[in-house]
């Protein structure tokens, strides 16, 4: 199959949504839905239009790739962990000592109503790498980076030629040892793996030289479907270690049952738990699905009582603009414990601090 034709069918429309869901929309309804499409790209591949339970109003599966009239609050910030304060070339990041981020496409196989991105994906590529030249030469120079993390939009959306290309100049970098790939495509358009015998023998193939980690985005049990573990196994069987990031999202897996069934059911596939990350505070996101911390820590922690080993290997973190914060949980007097597990600063490393929140705070100040 030629995933790039394939994507051509991908639903982008307001009127495509209507038919293909068998919606009723007031022309006042069809007309916010453009208006919101316009400014916010939706893109939604027919395959993961499928899992959408229609008879289901609360269907978890059509909140993360359906628009709603919710996007049009714009309270929060477009660049809430200081991505453009740590852009040192042109679609290159470089926030923590260790990591160099790549921002390679603006671009995805769907466009996710939760993304932290909304600045960038599906609409301009600012951003985005132009020039890899540049970028090589400043991982050459500097030493103390020991991986490359290849983002997006989603890294997977670039051409096989492309991707080639980032492997055959990285892997060549002594000083890295291993490259990751950031990715959704195993979840919402899973033939773009197991379908391009090309891609996974130029993952195979480089995999020998450095070792290739993808890093992917599960948020509910219902992505986890035959074709998305059959990505997988593909991707397992070139020797390529899978793991997945998942955001806490309200209305989707704000619950005990389901975050504790998305994780043994991850580790049944071959899929190890990285994070669970804090919703950020975007606009257009923030209130739709941000969940307070202290709502939060009660589920994650009621979801790890049933859990064990592998499973619950994960962290809870939050993105913020000074590093990346685990959240510990709650102590006496309802003070809640957090530590830096990345830093921006030198000065924060391993630092452990506690902080009282209001019962609906969802994001730390600034200045902790």
């Amino acid at each position: 199959m030629d995933w790039k034709k394939e994507l051509l069918n991908n639903l982008t429309t307001a009127e495509e949504i209507k038919e293909a869901l068998d919606i009723d929309l007031s022309d006042d309804e069809m007309t916010k839905l453009r208006q919101i499409i316009e400014r916010y790209p939706m893109s939604v591949p027919k395959y993961y239009l499928s899992l959408i339970n229609k008879e289901d109003p609360n269907d978890p599966i059509k909140k993360l790739c359906i628009p709603s009239i919710r996007e049009t609050d714009m309270s929060g910030s477009f660049d809430t962990s200081g991505e453009a304060d740590n852009t040192v070339v042109v679609g290159l990041q470089h926030k923590y000592s260790q990591t160099g981020m790549l921002l390679s496409t603006s671009n995805c196989a769907m466009y996710c109503r939760h993304c932290f991105r909304k600045r960038l994906v599906g609409q301009n590529d600012e951003e985005v790498n132009k020039h890899f030249g540049d970028i090589i030469n400043y991982i050459n120079e500097h030493e103390e980076i020991t991986n490359v993390l290849i983002s997006g939009g989603d890294a997977f959306l670039n051409s096989n030629e492309k991707i080639e290309n980032y492997l055959k100049e990285l892997s060549a970098i002594e000083h890295l040892v291993y490259i990751r790939f950031g990715t959704r495509t195993p979840v919402v358009f899973p033939v773009r793996i197991y379908g391009d015998e090309e891609l996974l023998n130029i993952l195979e193939r480089y995999n020998k030289i450095k070792q290739i980690y993808v890093v992917t985005h599960y948020n509910h049990p219902n992505e986890i479907t035959k074709e998305s573990a059959k990505a997988i196994r593909e991707l397992r069987n070139r020797g390529i270690a899978v793991r997945n990031q998942t955001v806490l999202l309200k209305g989707i897996n704000d619950n005990a049952d389901t975050l504790k069934k998305l994780m043994k059911n991850l580790v049944g596939i071959g899929v190890i738990p990285y994070y669970i990350f804090q919703c950020r505070p975007v606009s257009g996101v923030k209130n739709q699905f941000q969940v307070p911390i202290k709502r939060a820590c009660e589920i994650i922690e009621e979801a790890k009582k049933n859990l064990s080993g592998i499973p619950k290997s994960f962290k809870y973190a939050m993105s913020h603009h000074t590093g990346k914060i685990e959240i510990l949980g709650s102590m006496n007097e309802g003070k809640y414990l957090f530590k830096y597990h990345q830093i921006k600063n030198e000065k924060d490393a391993g630092r452990i601090f506690e902080l009282e929140l209001d019962d609906n705070q969802a994001w730390l100040p600034d200045e902790i």
